[in-house]
């Protein structure tokens, strides 16, 4: 099998999507979940489902950060920009999810005179610490294993320069621990995995591997690429065909199986798992990482009051619903009238990596 230097246009794709039909006659009807908002976006964007037989249904999971976080934990990010001594820094997306109540983000916040910054790196909130020593600046750790590196770096960073109004606030999640909630809960009705390549480029594709030993599901770690996605799809039509469940690493031009060792001894070095709220899924043994005590200075949970809420998302939204791969975007009741990317009532729909996102832009 041979490539182009992008795997935009690999060879035998259409020689790929044949077999990938006959499969489908022997399965039956499948559904596969991908677990990361850049392969939702890249699927949409691709046009693959249309290309799929229609006993292959492709859905999304819960693979968006922002997607993730839930409503009560924005309620509490939103208090803390109200405080005039302080500059709240985070990615884009992040600015625009609402809490509990429609319409309130950082964004209309930053609009009414809060202190917001959008940053691309979490170096820029040191460096922006730094520059501003009369005011606090906390930085919104947000992100699974792919951010995770970059936000212990931050803290590391600031510890190096002796900054002392610089913080994380960490919540950041672990895929793991969401997969194995994910499989238990009781409208769980999904066949294999596309598993997320950026996060296994950190964790190593063997992080994984319990998909077909522990719950007898196939799982392929897949690159990003239109050919990355067939001949991932292709891969797990075979084994599901064949009654064989294992993991199997398409996307080895990247993704060793060990994974990153340095990255991953940054984040040991600077966290340590705990219990965290997920959106659509609720409270995730493990599932979260937090600041370790030998860096408890730089703890914005620690430093400021901080309070989530047990608040419920905006009322008619189901991206709960749609994060566990249960309802698809388009059959949430305001998707495309009430919620639109220029308007939106849910964080899936406010994301670049967003499952409402990808279908309102791209999918009929």
């Amino acid at each position: 099998m041979r490539y182009d230097s992008r795997f935009a246009r690999p060879d035998g794709v259409d020689s790929a999507l044949e077999k990938i039909r006959e499969l489908a006659g022997q399965t039956g009807p499948v559904k596969l979940m991908e677990v990361c908002g850049t392969h939702t976006m890249a699927i949409a964007k691709a046009g693959l489902k249309s290309l799929l037989p229609g006993e292959v249904s492709l859905i999304s999971g819960p693979g968006c950060p922002v997607c993730v976080t839930p409503a009560g934990v924005m309620d509490a990010v939103l208090d803390l920009s109200s405080r005039p001594d302080l500059i709240l820094t985070s990615y884009g997306d992040l600015l625009r999810v609402p809490g509990t109540v429609r319409g309130d983000s950082l964004l209309r916040r930053k609009a009414s005179g809060a202190h917001v910054e959008a940053v691309y790196s979490p170096i820029e909130a040191v460096d922006l610490a730094q520059a501003n020593p009369e005011r606090q600046v906390v930085f919104l750790g947000v992100g699974f294993e792919t951010t995770a590196p970059g936000t212990a770096a931050c803290i590391l960073e600031a510890a190096r320069r002796k900054l002392k109004n610089f913080s994380v606030l960490c919540l950041l999640k672990l895929t793991e621990p969401a997969l194995r909630a994910l499989t238990a809960s009781p409208d769980f009705a999904v066949d294999g995995f596309l598993c997320p390549g950026h996060v296994a480029a950190i964790t190593g594709s063997d992080l994984f591997r319990f998909l077909p030993e522990e719950y007898g599901l196939p799982a392929v770690v897949s690159g990003f690429e239109p050919g990355d996605l067939v001949f991932s799809v292709l891969e797990l039509m075979r084994m599901l065909a064949a009654k064989r469940p294992e993991l199997k690493n398409e996307y080895t031009r990247l993704v060793r199986p060990e994974g990153n060792l340095i990255a991953q001894r940054a984040i040991r070095q600077v966290f340590e798992p705990c219990s965290s709220d997920w959106r659509g899924l609720g409270e995730v043994p493990s599932g979260g990482l937090s600041i370790r005590g030998e860096y408890a200075e730089f703890d914005a949970a620690k430093r400021f009051p901080f309070q989530p809420r047990s608040g419920s998302d905006v009322p008619g939204c189901r991206c709960a619903e749609v994060i566990r791969g249960v309802l698809s975007p388009a059959q949430c009741p305001l998707f495309g009238k009430l919620c639109t990317p220029s308007d939106p009532v849910g964080p899936c729909m406010v994301s670049g990596e967003g499952a409402c996102a990808a279908s309102f832009r791209y999918l009929p």
